[in-house]
């Protein structure tokens, strides 16, 4: 996919959506963490943190997860809106498991600004 830069956020506008539609999935289902994947079609997966006593997920997994049962072969970006400093090591496992160790992992604030750009193999 070809990438541009945004001239105000520096941020690729496909990440910069990705990063929207995980900010915009952990408020509305009000949960700890948002994040969006897109894969090798550019489709887009959404979702928040899964937490019910018999299933645990962060909310990446949950859309790496929900990427997989779509019939994804790979994934081009992840991102995750969260307060953690750090994308988890287990986060980072299962895009490296679809999109391999050069995905970026994208970790952005709550309000939406880009704190890191994570490597899946990093």
């Amino acid at each position: 996919m070809l990438s541009t830069m945004t001239e105000s956020t520096g941020i690729d506008p496909e990440d910069s959506k990705i990063i929207t539609l995980a900010r915009s999935a952990r408020a509305r289902n009000a949960v700890p963490e948002g994040a969006a994947v897109r894969d090798e079609t550019g489709r887009t997966y959404v979702a928040g943190t899964v937490e019910l006593d018999s299933l645990k997920l962060s909310a990446l997994q949950t859309a790496v997860a929900m990427a997989v049962a779509s019939g994804a072969r790979s994934l081009e970006a992840a991102a995750v809106v969260s307060t953690a400093d750090t994308p988890a090591e287990a986060d980072r496992a299962a895009v490296r498991d679809l999109g391999g160790p050069d995905t970026p992992v994208l970790l952005a604030a709550p309000d939406g600004t880009l704190r890191s750009t994570t490597p899946a193999g990093a």
